[in-house]
């Protein structure tokens, strides 16, 4: 019997962001129901895959020369692509024809440029279906005409398997996400300048830290730069970039409050993009037993019940005023921590995650 094969193509996986953790679980998963995985990339990041995503595949990854993002004909595309049975891209707003027996377009981003459908885009694309990651995403692909299949995000078996009462918290807020200033910025300046301000008109938070963790690529070192400049002599303000899924897992453990401020200050309609789709790390936080703050805006909205299982702030003043309730309502507090645990339990896990790839790719 032949051996099946799934080709993933992903012109940001240097980036190895949650979008990029994202398209390589749908190739542990489909690998799992015996597809052969390849990715067209010049370089072989498994040893990156497995460092920062703790992801390992049970067969190995195919690293393919990478004939999208340099002028390759058209006869060599379709010459490749025709020997496998599923196609993943995740679109950057090139298209690609392809003989592949399924064809998928992985939304990721919700910028309408990268969805303009000229009519040879609508060629190239005839047989392709979209799929994304959140309602939110799905709901502005839809203004633009582009109809998708949903496919949540899933939390890795760790973050599963914490048990809230063998953890010891600490006096630490924790913030994870890519360092960078463009597109759905996690906004890491604004926090710096709300935790400083929250130290000092609230005496409850005096002894607390501030843990900024996340990626950074060379190309934002100006960024973080600006954000070490920000910090200044505040020892109790830490910025952590590049740690392993080891050391994560570890922070998230130890944190008592999490923050997400991507899209601060930003109309969600306008502009779709500079908000957060989704928000992986708010449900790694809630599996930790963070209390976790997410900014109103964007995908977080389908993932916090509002004081029921995290909180949704529009302003520093009511995160501060809801942070400070926490802090005076212990009880309460661990009702809400204990509640986002079972929910991301039942909603995020791999079992319903493999169950939905199965049915929209094969």
């Amino acid at each position: 019997m032949k051996n099946k094969k799934i080709a993933l193509y992903n012109p940001y996986l240097n980036i190895l962001g949650g979008g990029e953790k994202y398209s390589l679980s749908i190739l542990k998963a489909l690998e799992e129901e015996g597809y052969q995985p390849y990715i067209f990339w010049n370089d072989n990041l498994e040893k990156e895959f497995q460092n920062k995503f703790s992801l390992k595949l049970n067969h190995k990854i195919t690293f393919l020369s990478d004939i999208f993002s340099k002028k390759t004909s058209l006869f060599e595309k379709l010459s490749v692509t025709k020997d496998f049975d599923i196609f993943l891209y995740v679109s950057d707003g090139s298209y690609f024809f392809s003989r592949a027996k399924k064809n998928f377009v992985y939304a990721m981003i919700p910028k309408k440029n990268l969805y303009q459908m000229s009519l040879i885009n609508k060629l190239k694309t005839v047989n392709y279906r979209f799929i994304t990651h959140s309602k939110f995403n799905q709901k502005q692909l839809k203004n633009w005409q582009i109809k998708t299949d949903l496919l949540y995000f899933y939390l890795d078996e760790e973050f599963m398997k914490i048990n809230l009462d063998q953890i010891k918290k600490e006096k630490i807020i924790l913030s994870v996400g890519r360092f960078f200033s463009h597109l759905h910025s996690k906004r890491q300046d604004l926090m710096i300048k709300t935790f400083k301000k929250l130290k000092q008109s609230n005496p409850l938070f005096k002894d607390f830290q501030l843990i900024l963790a996340g990626g950074l690529s060379p190309e934002d070192k100006d960024y973080f730069n600006n954000l070490v400049r920000i910090v200044g002599n505040d020892n109790s303000i830490i910025l952590k970039p590049n740690l392993s899924f080891k050391e994560l897992f570890r922070l998230y453990q130890q944190s008592m409050f999490y923050w997400h401020f991507a899209g601060f200050g930003i109309d969600e309609n306008k502009s779709p993009e500079l908000v957060e789709h989704f928000g992986i790390s708010p449900l790694e936080a809630m599996a930790s037993g963070c209390l976790t703050f997410c900014y109103q805006a964007g995908g977080p909205k389908e993932v916090i019940n509002h004081k029921k299982t995290g909180f949704l702030f529009k302003d520093e003043k009511t995160l501060s005023k809801d942070m400070t309730y926490c802090l005076k309502n212990q009880k309460k507090a661990e009702k809400i921590i204990n509640s986002a645990k079972s929910f991301v339990k039942t909603t995020f896990n791999y079992k319903k995650f493999k169950k939905r790839v199965k049915k929209i790719f094969t």
